[in-house]
Order: structure tokens, then sequence, then C-alpha cells
């Protein structure tokens, strides 16, 4: 059996991708700062909770001992410059280091769509330029590794924080005013995620791949916004209106969210990497490569943002017609 550690196994993508990992028969250690954050996939056979500071170079060194593979899923979408160059580019130089250290062959580092380990300077915002960065030191550091890159668009699935989100806010506001109404996304779903990672495990030569993990269809925001609302039940089905906000407006909206305590719901970073569409780029290769067909976003979001909407049996019949 191999023996995986999972960095950022507690979270909403890690958890998908503890399960298929240990169906897929190997040994997974979730290495988490409190074992408490992990107890929803604690319970899963073959599958250990390691508490441990993964910032801390010798004890990721001391993690990663005995393993065959190392997963990276730690990413913010929030904070300071500091912030991100710790979790997006100190974090993997230390993971590459210690993957030298412990004789680990196997690396799945997630990324972002729209990154450029080649130009990172080139790119809008603190997220994606220290993404880029990122990738540019596991690309100068894991020429021994079989190492390989995923870039995720935004990912969707039950419990996720995009489409339920928005979902929410509209159950509870008229209108909905929306800065960066016309990004573009390929939104996918975290169960292909997850196999991504379990598939690129398959491969242990050494060598780079980095693919671009993307769902079937391309979708502005304020469409994504729209069809959440609508598979929620939300004013009978029929959503409420999505307004698109010029950039000024936008920009004060983010800075507003930004001064309340907490993550907040979108920041002006977020809005900088907006301007670079979260869509597939021509010649990259995708999941295919993996052997992978998408999901369509439509019917598996109606399943999750339907449930327990009074609508559902009756009303949601029609709804459920209309996406077909």
């Amino acid at each position: 059996m191999k023996n995986a550690l999972l960095l950022g196994g507690t979270g909403f993508v890690g958890a998908h991708v503890c399960e298929k990992l240990v169906r897929a028969g190997w040994s997974v250690t979730v290495a988490t700062r409190r074992a408490q954050n992990a107890r929803e996939v604690q319970h899963l056979p073959s599958l250990t909770v390691l508490e441990v500071d993964v910032h801390d170079a010798s004890a990721l060194a001391r993690a990663a001992a005995g393993h065959d593979a190392v997963v990276n899923l730690v990413a913010i979408l929030h904070g300071s410059p500091a912030a991100f160059n710790r979790v997006h580019v100190e974090l993997p130089q230390k993971i590459a280091a210690a993957c030298a250290s412990a004789g680990v062959t196997q690396l799945v580092h997630i990324s972002a769509l729209g990154a450029n380990a080649q130009n990172p300077a080139a790119l809008p915002s603190l997220y994606l330029r220290s993404k880029s960065q990122g990738e540019a030191v596991l690309l100068a550091s894991c020429s021994q590794l079989a190492l390989t890159i995923l870039r995720p668009s935004v990912i969707f699935g039950a419990g996720d924080k995009f489409l339920n989100l928005f979902a929410s806010l509209q159950k509870l506001f008229p209108f909905m005013p929306l800065a960066g109404a016309d990004a573009r996304f390929q939104p996918v779903w975290v169960e292909d995620v997850a196999t991504a990672v379990v598939k690129s495990l398959e491969r242990s030569a050494p060598g780079v791949q980095t693919l671009e993990a993307c769902g079937p269809g391309v979708y502005t925001l304020k469409e994504l916004v729209e069809i959440s609302a609508k598979l929620a039940g939300v004013n009978r089905g029929r959503g409420r209106p999505v307004i698109g906000l010029p950039n000024w407006a936008g920009q004060l909206q983010a800075r507003m969210m930004e001064l309340k305590p907490g993550d907040p719901l979108m920041s002006r970073d977020n809005l900088a990497s907006m301007q670079v569409p979260s869509v597939a780029t021509p010649g990259m290769p995708g999941l295919e490569a993996l052997g992978l067909q998408p999901a369509a976003l439509e019917p598996v979001a109606r399943d999750y943002l339907s449930q327990g909407s009074p609508w559902h049996d009756l009303l949601g019949v029609r709804l459920r017609s209309h996406f077909r």
C-alpha cells in the first residue's frame, strides 16, 4: 500500500481527495495544525491525522518521511502580500525540500487557472502572482519528482462556498449588485478535481505535467449567480435581478466588504484576479488527458442547491426540465 501525505486535507477539496485516495487503496496521512479540524475525514479507514505545523520546515520534513507522495491543497483567497507569499510561495519551497530529504517521489500541487510560472509579474493580483511564483519554485526544485501541477477554475460541489453563497445571498436581498459581473469562468466539479489528483498519482516516472481542470461550460459571473438562485428555488425559481456594477462601484463594494471582520465575500484582489478569464487555455492539456470527462455544472448543482427548498417536489420538476 502506498502512503500519501496530504496538506490541506481538512478543507472542501481535501475531504473529497481523502475519500478517493482511500478508495484507491492509499494509506493517507492528513497533516493539520489541530486534529479536530479533520473530524470529517478521520473516520476513513487507512487514514491518520497528524498534528503538525506545515509551515515549520523541520516538522514538515519529519512528516514527509515514510511517504511515497505529497499532495498540496493549501491555499488562501484573501490576505496581505506577506500572507500570500507565506502560503503560496514559501510553503511550496518547504514542500520541495521536505520531499527531497524524505525521498518522496511524487508530488501533486493544486495551483490556479490563470497562473503563469514563466511571467508572474504580468498578472494583476496578489493571488495569481503568488500562485505563479509557487509553481516556479516547484519547477526549479522538483526535477527528480513525478510532479503534477493542477490548475482548476472555480470549484463547485455540495458544501461549496461559491454557488451556495450566491444562492443564500439572494434569499436575503431583493436584488444583487454584482462586481465583476462579466468575468468568465469554466467551473469544475470538486469530485472531478479529486479524481484528477488520484489519477495524477498513478504516474510515477520523474517529470512535470501541468494540467488545467475545467468543466465543459463557460459562464460569466452574472450567469452563475442567476443559475444558483434558480436552482435553489429563490423567488420560486425565478431568481433575483442581478445588476452588474461599473468598475468604480465594484471597487467600492469590495473595499466596504474588506472592512468587515473575517474573510470578505469579495476583495479588491479578487476583482483583480477576475481580469484574467478563468477558462481553458487553447492547446493546454485538461482533465481529458487523465481519461476524465468533466461533469456539467447544472445537473450537479441542481441536486445540492435544491435540497430543502419548499418548491423542490412540485415546481422543481418544471425547473429541472428547463435545465435539461
